[in-house]
């Protein structure tokens, strides 16, 4: 059984960052340390933990929880034409290697979700790699995030092994909590009248490609490819607004107009 709940305490904010480690493998340098678990929760944001019930651990009121994934977030203040207003950052979002797919991702941003509804927030952010996929998948197709920026080298030269040495590009993912559209994808109510204008792809490959010295090259310039298309695409006033896997497992990236009180995007003024 999975519990979700707010982490609490000093040894569940270490369990955050060990997985954290264990789940990007990052060196000293780019570590989010147990304090920022903890200042981030106090001004606002969110540490929100996946706990199996049957596995051992340090639980002080003699239970038996586990840390199996988290959710970690801060506030932000964003201003617009309609002044500013709160919203959170995703930055990370963790599932330990045992409990992987089995949709604690997705259910750990629904807790997410839930949590800032609560409290009157209604928008979410978070970047992501172009090229990893499976995140792709769930932050488009299953949740109904929107994008329209693309972050070159965002965050410089990082000491994960999942980046592969390549250029830490992102993709900055919107996430209009209660819009139409991402109401009716949790309902698994898809429309079908999205105009799709052009499709960027990601081989399948791509994570073999990454994980060798002899495919980063090939890695690299499919980077370097898709992100000419999307900056070009961006410009144009399109946006990524679906998602696929097709037989072969690449990923495809859709973009078209965003239909603006569906996704939410003209509190934006996209």
């Amino acid at each position: 059984m999975i519990l979700f709940r707010s982490c609490e305490g000093f040894d569940e904010f270490e369990a955050c960052v060990q997985l954290e480690i264990a789940t990007w493998g990052y060196d000293e340098s780019d570590i989010v340390p147990r304090k920022s678990f903890l200042l981030g929760q106090k001004i606002g944001g969110q540490v929100i933990g996946a706990f199996d019930t049957g596995l051992p651990g340090a639980n002080p009121d003699g239970g038996s929880e586990s840390l199996v994934g988290f959710a970690y977030s801060l506030p932000g203040i964003k201003s617009g034409s309609n002044g500013p207003r709160p919203y959170l950052h995703s930055h990370m979002l963790a599932v330990k290697e045992s409990h992987r797919n089995r949709g604690l991702g997705a259910q750990l941003k629904l807790k997410q979700r839930d949590e800032a509804l609560s409290r009157g927030i209604r928008l979410m952010e978070w970047t992501f790699d172009p090229l990893e996929i499976k995140n792709a998948f769930l932050n488009i197709h299953k949740l109904g995030a929107v994008v329209c920026a693309y972050r070159v080298d965002f965050y410089g030269i990082s000491s994960s092994r999942l980046q592969g040495g390549l250029p830490t590009d992102r993709l900055l993912a919107e996430w209009h909590l209660d819009s139409p559209r991402v109401k009716a994808i949790l309902e698994n109510r898809r429309t079908e009248n999205c105009i799709i204008e052009e499709r960027i792809r990601v081989p399948a490959q791509i994570y073999q490609w990454k994980s060798c010295e002899t495919g980063k090259q090939r890695a690299l310039a499919v980077q370097l490819e898709n992100r000419e298309r999307f900056q070009q695409a961006f410009s144009r006033g399109l946006a990524v607004i679906g998602f696929e896997r097709d037989e072969k497992g690449n990923g495809v990236y859709e973009l078209g107009p965003p239909n603006l009180p569906e996704t939410g995007l003209e509190s934006q003024g996209i």
